[in-house]
């Protein structure tokens, strides 16, 4: 059974800084595209970012550019999402999510496209 659990949300000041970590079980990791979105209340869900199977290639909504970095440890089977320089329109429900197909390249964008997702950890950030 293949089970994405994600950990590291809280609440937190405008300004501050947090730490995603989505571990995944039943499931390697390895060779496929891993991506974070994110569902504020009463808005669609939307891509925050994507990392390929190696780390070389990761991708950012334009919203959190510089401020959020993907990355992956294969070896742990587990992917993080550092965010700094938090906002309160970054609030929303964040979930990490696994590609089916693998050795995508570039990661896709589209939530549609991954096979496999977390619960999600809230994120809220206050003025």
């Amino acid at each position: 059974q293949v089970q994405l659990v994600e950990s590291g949300g809280g609440p937190v000041q405008a300004g501050g800084s947090l730490r995603l970590t989505c571990r995944a079980s039943g499931y390697i990791i390895s060779g496929a595209c891993m991506g974070w979105f994110r569902q504020a209340p009463g808005k669609e869900r939307e891509v925050v970012a994507t990392i390929t199977s190696g780390g070389t290639y990761t991708s950012y909504a334009d919203s959190v550019k510089g401020r959020f970095t993907i990355s992956r440890d294969n070896v742990k089977n587990t992917v993080y999402l550092q965010m700094n320089d938090l906002k309160p329109e970054d609030t929303a429900i964040y979930h990490c999510a696994a590609d089916r197909k693998l050795g995508i390249v570039p990661c896709p964008t589209s939530s549609q496209t991954y096979g496999y997702w977390g619960q999600g950890t809230q994120v809220t950030v206050s003025s």
